[in-house]
């Protein structure tokens, strides 16, 4: 390499040497070279580098920096690690140069760089779109296999190959970069392993979700969570000044793709007209992993946070379902931590990657294998069950057994109990017990309930207890839990609601003349104290509200203890959400032949 800096040692966290099976070196086509064993000493060398890549017809600068091991040479190579920030952060944001290292401390070359429109890399910030993030990675992956220099000149030979411009390169990062690595694997397959993050599934959902089943209908829109990464995006230019044309957008925003811009602006407007709810979802599909996961081959650990309004657990799901499906190696983990709050950090027994706590975490044993597996070819590392989730009720003081406070199962857990809506506002086991009655609520032209102010979580404010107010929602209540009931996934609920004011509206040509309701579980404790598990609610526009429908609520990980009660409510607002266009008053009836029913994955 033409540069090299005076080698940096890390903290000392030492690990066993990374298991590396001779014959996989052997078995590479040109891997001629002894693999290069882990750090003992930590020690590695940081290089500043730029590129100049072609993505989305433009010349786009990325800043990156190379975290070279110790001992890591043409003749003892090594795999690499490659990784970039979540929206509006940097190479050298913490988590992000925590990634780096932490890999560099264990013999691994880590390519750490800023997204495309963040920190001092250029172009506009195009939401993680495979045909101009994903192949400006591909770029940083033709640098790895010694294919093509940094603009400085600087190139590798360093680095594992499985044939000649195909380098051994993993994956890692959370939320954008989370994404960009599904983005990436779509448009090139020499990428052999990804760990993505709480990250989505379809940014069409994320933002203006609806859970109904029929995903055609536009959602409410998440007004705190779009306009709080909307301003962070456009502020970028400001936040890092640059003289470079590339990081601007002179056709209405400042920072971003035009559609992007677009999208935003129709759901800031909230009308849905057909046109404009047509171009909104399929642009943000387009730019989700949706619409490209049938080309993504690489080995997939999925990792999605439990405390999570912005991409919650339904989205990692569907990432996981639809891969395993098409026969791509995946395997699903639920942690604690995500965008909303969690657990994270040694003291809770979770992996943060600021800590460097690979080793002594359940998240971080499992990334460790997994890279072990599929970037050392140790086929003897154990990468773990098909899933796994952190059970916050169990203390992380070892009586949780060798995984912690995770549990595993081969699937996630099916729907397995069902529950009716009687009308009397009782939640019962048996469609016997429903008492015949009926109920409205109404929604005011402002908002009357709360679940949270989205961000507060991101940055660890302080949030208010949702509520919600009279007359504006409905509930169900169970009798007190006579036993402990986990609940692990997404519960969902099959609705009938009467609305005449709506159904004289709701096919007016705008979709914003639809009902829209929030559907969510509470725990209730002995002593009265609520609980909205994870503060998540179920927006939901209606289809049509002639026809039953059903509601998937987000998944969740969560016990019911003994003597607790099980609320589930249908209310008429939530202030984080867009809801309503004027006043619709909402009727449901129960009956034993014809109500509502609840339905829970329950693990037993």
């Amino acid at each position: 390499m033409s540069r090299r800096p005076a080698p940096r040692r890390a903290v000392a966290r030492s690990r066993a040497p990374l298991a590396v099976a001779l014959g996989a070196a052997l078995a590479a086509p040109l891997a001629f070279a002894a693999p290069a064993p882990a750090s003992s000493t930590g020690q590695y060398t940081v290089t500043a580098l730029k590129f100049t890549v072609e993505a989305g017809g433009r010349s786009c600068t990325v800043d990156a920096d190379l975290y070279r091991p110790a001992g890591v040479d043409a003749a003892h190579p090594a795999p690499a690690v490659l990784s970039t920030n979540g929206f509006g952060g940097s190479k050298s944001d913490g988590g992000t140069a925590a990634a780096g290292k932490a890999f560099a401390e264990r013999g691994y070359v880590g390519l750490v760089y800023s997204g495309l429109g963040f920190g001092k890399s250029g172009c506009l910030i195009s939401l993680d779109d495979p045909e101009i993030d994903g192949k400006a990675a591909s770029g940083l992956v033709d640098f790895l296999a010694g294919k093509r220099a940094a603009d400085d000149g600087t190139t590798v030979d360093y680095v594992t190959k499985d044939a000649r411009s195909d380098p051994r390169v993993g994956m890692i990062g959370g939320s954008y970069g989370g994404a960009i690595q599904l983005a990436t694997a779509a448009v090139d397959h020499r990428v052999d392993a990804l760990v993505p993050m709480i990250t989505w599934n379809d940014l069409s959902y994320s933002l203006d979700p609806n859970n109904a089943a029929d995903r055609s209908v536009p959602g409410a829109s998440k007004w705190q969570w779009m306009n709080g990464f909307y301003l962070i995006g456009e502020g970028q230019p400001l936040l890092v000044p640059s003289l470079d044309p590339s990081r601007i957008n002179s056709l209405g925003c400042l920072h971003f793709v035009t559609r992007a811009c677009e999208t935003i602006r129709t759901l800031n407007s909230g009308r849905y007209p057909a046109d404009k709810t047509a171009a909104l979802q399929e642009y943000a599909r387009s730019v989700s992993p949706v619409s490209y996961l049938s080309r993504v081959k690489a080995p997939t650990l999925l990792i999605q946070g439990q405390a999570d309004s912005l991409f919650n657990l339904n989205e990692a799901q569907a990432t996981y379902e639809t891969l395993r499906k098409q026969g791509t190696t995946a395997k699903m983990i639920w942690q604690s931590a995500g965008h909303s709050g969690g657990l994270s950090g040694s003291a809770s027994g979770e992996l943060s990657l600021s800590e460097g706590n690979l080793e002594t975490s359940y998240v971080g044993r499992r990334v460790l294998a997994w890279f072990d597996r599929y970037l050392r070819h140790d086929k003897g590392a154990d990468t773990g069950p098909s899933f796994a989730y952190r059970q916050d009720w169990v203390p992380v003081d070892g009586a949780g057994g060798p995984n912690g406070a995770y549990a595993t199962a081969s699937k996630v857990p099916a729907l397995s109990q069902k529950l009716y809506l009687s009308g009397d506002g009782k939640l019962v086991d048996n469609r016997t017990k429903v008492a015949r009655g009926s109920r409205e609520y109404r929604n005011w032209l402002i908002p009357t309930s709360h679940s949270e102010s989205s961000l507060a979580g991101l940055i660890g404010l302080p949030d208010r207890a949702p509520h919600d107010t009279k007359g504006t929602y409905l509930d169900w209540t169970s009798e007190p839990l006579t036993a402990p009931v986990d609940v692990v996934g997404a519960p969902k609920a099959t609705l009938k609601v009467v609305s005449p004011r709506t159904e004289k509206v709701q096919n007016s040509g705008d979709a914003a003349d639809k009902l829209v309701l929030f559907a969510k579980l509470y725990d209730i404790a002995p002593d009265g104290k609520k609980t909205l598990v994870h503060r998540l609610v179920a927006p939901v526009r209606v289809p049509d509200v002639t026809k039953p429908f059903t509601v998937s609520l987000p998944g969740i990980v969560h016990r019911y203890e003994t003597g607790h009660k099980l609320q589930f409510v249908v209310a008429a607002s939530d202030d984080a959400y867009v809801g309503n266009r004027g006043v619709k008053p909402v009727t449901v009836t129960s009956a034993p032949e014809d109500t509502g029913v609840l339905r829970l994955p329950v693990v037993r």
